[in-house]
């Protein structure tokens, strides 16, 4: 008898670990029902390292999440939905960048807050935006920059 009701607690154990962990993966994801806010687009020449389901952050705080991701054709340009948590306003005169958590992380949309005393309102697009910089392009420029300077400087060392 006790081996059959050290299975159940075993099993509730497991349930609850299971249930919890739904839970978490749902708020952490953004996928909860209680999350409300509102939508804004904007469009970004380059969004490399960006999804559905990416973050938006202002200041490090996690305030939204990409909810559309589609190339125009007329522009060549990726046109992007995020929400916006309720509550949360946002300067008419913000920009939106793509940024990076480092070497090894992930993108964001980042919203760098103007100084404008009007909010945007549900619809409304940034304009103001700049899309990724890609780490291999960048280190490329490095790399030739680097060696190109560095014959130089040896070169001017021994006259």
């Amino acid at each position: 008898m006790s081996h059959n009701t050290t299975e159940v607690l075993v099993g509730g154990a497991v349930l609850a670990a299971a249930i919890a962990f739904a839970v978490y993966a749902g708020q952490t994801t953004g996928f909860t029902s209680g999350s409300r806010g509102y939508e804004l687009e904007a469009s970004f020449r380059s969004l490399e390292g960006v999804t559905v389901g990416t973050d938006v952050r202002l200041a490090g705080v996690k305030i939204g999440t990409v909810t559309g991701v589609a190339l125009n054709p007329e522009t060549f340009r990726a046109d992007t939905r995020f929400s916006v948590l309720e509550g949360v306003q946002i300067p008419d005169d913000s920009a939106a960048v793509v940024s990076s958590e480092g070497l090894l992380g992930g993108n964001f949309v980042e919203i760098m807050p103007g100084g404008s005393l009007g909010y945007y309102v549900p619809g409304d697009e940034i304009l103001d935006t700049q899309g990724s910089v890609s780490l291999v392009s960048l280190l490329l420029k490095f790399v030739s920059g680097g060696s190109s300077s560095g014959s130089e400087a040896d070169s001017g060392a021994g006259n």
